[in-house]
């Protein structure tokens, strides 16, 4: 019988010893990852490399990002955390400016805004968030997939309001990219955190910004690393910075872009496609299974099933090896390429017990 990519990368790249379903929190590093950082680390240790990590990881991590976001890896900037990422488009807004966010978004997307205090935050449920945006509206700031509880944006209609109200649009891609095809080039900005459904080590996020929003964008984090040529920016004020969005990269750890460098090539090399019917059909099973027992999980064709009022059975889960997370009073389990039937019905049974 013949073998699929998503079976290939189960049997060679994952070996949770657990039922893992927590891939919303953090996700499982592949095993090409994890000996790429341990290969940097013990070269640290030994001396044996100048700098203690390269820059063509961190540029390969970057393309591999861009195809997987279908945009030019000279549109892509890499950091840390989404925070630092949204801090550049904050402060990129003048004065009372208004950012329209969904109610209960996720801190990181609301807060580099908020913490101004000379913005005009707005906040409204996420179903409402397209027939929310007005004249005036200088950014929606949303998420494609809700952290707590697994719902998606509607993102056409999101964009299409945006549009015909000069409004950019900011979307953060953490809780989908990875499982959920992502389209960068058709918003303004976004930011995504690498340690969940992409698979990377913490310490790794993307942002990516079009041609015509660099322009205002400022370069808060200049320094060598963000100059057109780095070798030679060393010492004095960078002359010139990258033309492209590497002017807005943050200097990285080196061993978290080791690692991104293969854990994104193997999402590539299984496709986001395959893991968007793999992990949606998971959950779908799982939600069905939490029906037949009585519970109402949150509909929807998402890979993170959330169960509201359902939180306090996390420790339970636990304790029986089933690993999820509770959320805002939530119960959140998230699916993804390593995951199978057997961890679907093993929760189920966790919980009817």
């Amino acid at each position: 019988m013949e073998t699929s990519a998503i079976d290939r990368a189960r049997a060679t790249e994952f070996a949770s010893e657990t039922t893992y379903l927590n891939t919303s929190s953090c996700g499982l590093l592949p095993r090409r990852a994890v000996e790429a950082v341990r290969a940097l680390a013990a070269d640290s240790a030994v001396g044996v490399r100048g700098g203690v990590g390269s820059f063509e990881s961190v540029d390969a991590a970057r393309a591999g990002f861009a195809r997987l976001a279908g945009v030019a890896a000279a549109r892509v900037a890499v950091g840390g955390s989404v925070a630092a990422h949204v801090g550049l488009v904050a402060a990129s807004l003048p004065s009372g400016a208004e950012v329209l966010a969904p109610e209960g978004e996720f801190s990181s997307v609301v807060s580099p805004f908020a913490v101004r205090g000379d913005l005009r935050m707005r906040y409204v449920p996420l179903a409402g968030l397209a027939e929310a945006v007005r004249p005036g509206t200088a950014l929606v700031a949303f998420s494609a997939v809700q952290s707590a509880d697994g719902r998606v944006a509607d993102l056409d209609a999101v964009r299409a309001a945006a549009a015909a109200h000069g409004a950019r649009t900011m979307l953060d891609a953490s809780q989908s990219a990875g499982w959920r095809p992502l389209d960068a080039g058709a918003y303004d900005y976004t930011v995504t955190g690498g340690y969940k459904f992409l698979m990377c080590p913490r310490g790794t996020s993307f942002l990516t910004v079009t041609e015509e929003a660099q322009e205002t964008l400022p370069a808060l984090y200049a320094g060598w690393v963000a100059a057109e040529d780095r070798w030679n920016s060393t010492y004095g004020p960078v002359e010139k910075l990258a033309a492209d969005a590497r002017r807005f990269d943050e200097p990285v750890a080196f061993l978290a872009y080791h690692g991104a460098e293969q854990s994104l090539d193997v999402l590539a090399e299984v496709g986001v496609d395959a893991v968007y019917a793999h992990a949606t059909g998971l959950a779908a099973r799982f939600r069905d299974g939490l029906v037949s027992l009585g519970h109402e999980p949150v509909s929807g064709a998402s890979a993170i099933v959330a169960v509201p009022g359902l939180g306090s059975r996390e420790p339970d889960l636990a304790a029986a090896g089933v690993m999820v997370s509770a959320r805002a009073g939530n119960l959140r389990a998230a699916f993804h390429l390593y995951n199978t039937d057997a961890d679907a019905d093993r929760a189920l049974e966790v919980l009817s017990g």
